[in-house]
């Protein structure tokens, strides 16, 4: 069963992303570290690529037999490249509009359907419940990022 700072969590980890925002300039929001790492845009368009993705990845374990679920890498989806040069507006506007569906479909779980297994390559069988925290945990990861990525920007200037 989900939890409700699970399902909280789900419906206002976001929130966070407009005072992230709020002060960045577009060049900011697109700058690079000097390591190469994702930028604050890039950051956001994985997460709003991670939220189809986990749409699928949710209606496969709704549907199928514990299906084997492999680690999502955007360097192996054919479809990131074209998420990564979306405008971060429209960025912004998918990401939002996939966590409702995200929200919808959750809300609407059965006991038994948060029960269901998917099969992880690290974590084995995980359920429906242990799905949902992991992509939170993965999302916030990714708003980290996006922080730091912000901050690093707002030094250099």
């Amino acid at each position: 069963m989900l939890g409700e700072s699970t399902i909280l969590r789900l419906e206002t980890q976001l929130d966070v992303v407009s005072m992230l925002l709020s002060d960045a300039t577009p060049e900011a929001i697109m700058s690079r570290a000097a390591s190469g790492e994702w930028s604050a845009h890039e950051n956001l368009a994985h997460l709003a690529r991670h939220h189809a993705v986990f749409l699928e990845r949710l209606h496969r374990i709704l549907t199928e037999n514990a299906p084997e679920l492999g680690r999502y890498r955007a360097e192996e989806d054919s479809d990131w490249g074209e998420w990564s040069r979306l405008s971060t507006e429209e960025v912004l506007s998918r990401l939002k509009s996939l966590r409702l569906e995200i929200v919808r479909v959750v809300k609407a779980l059965t006991e038994a359907e948060t029960s269901r297994v998917g099969v992880h390559p690290l974590f084995g069988k995980m359920s429906v419940a242990g799905w949902v925290e992991f992509f939170l945990l993965h999302e916030a990861h990714h708003l980290y990022k996006v922080m730091i990525r912000l901050g690093e920007a707002r030094r250099a200037r």
